[in-house]
């Protein structure tokens, strides 16, 4: 498989594009084109995530844009990003946006203390390698629903697990970044 081209970042549903996780990984995998973007609900300056179907469209016109400025074959390039955003971006993916991996932060596999609420039913649909990172104490998803759920990924999945971590992953910028540029590599 050939190398990513650049990296396309996306913020989870209270935060926005300048989230402490994304910079650290930005700067980790220079001098690979890195894009963080704000979804359309923040540059409105609104508190509250659109639907789906928006957040989702912003990614597909995000990568179109980070393609063309940077000369990058769409193919190529890693998608991902933390929580929501990582969500919206596997959903892209799962409707036919071109990409060479998925990196997935803290992703929410159902509501907290809502395990039956699942956000999983696009797995099937995604086969590219998808990297997973998530704590352990994070009430998003637990390590046996992971191990459950994931299995309906049709592509590689790799996943790390921060122990005592929650899902905000704090303290683990560094850790989280590092994990990111030794999985990339290995595609």
């Amino acid at each position: 498989m050939a190398s990513p081209s650049g990296l396309l970042l996306t913020h989870g549903a209270g935060s926005d594009r300048n989230h402490s996780i994304l910079v650290s990984i930005e700067k980790k995998m220079t001098p690979l084109p890195v894009k963080r973007i704000n979804f359309p609900y923040r540059k409105a300056g609104r508190p509250f995530p659109d639907r789906a179907p928006k957040l989702i469209n912003s990614i597909v016109k995000a990568s179109e844009s980070m393609s063309k400025k940077y000369d990058l074959e769409a193919s190529k390039l890693l998608l991902g990003g933390r929580s929501m955003g990582g969500r919206m971006c596997s959903m892209a993916v799962a409707e036919g946006l071109p990409a060479i991996g998925l990196i997935l932060i803290s992703y929410p596999l159902h509501p907290p203390k809502k395990p039956e609420n699942l956000r999983t039913e696009h797995f099937d649909q995604l086969d590219i390698p998808c990297l997973f990172i998530s704590g352990d104490k994070d009430p998003f998803g637990s390590k046996t629903e992971f191990k459950k759920h994931l299995k309906k990924i049709r592509g590689p999945v790799t996943i790390k697990w921060f122990e005592g971590a929650r899902h905000d992953l704090a303290n683990l910028d560094e850790a989280v970044s590092e994990e990111i540029k030794a999985w990339s590599a290995s595609l």
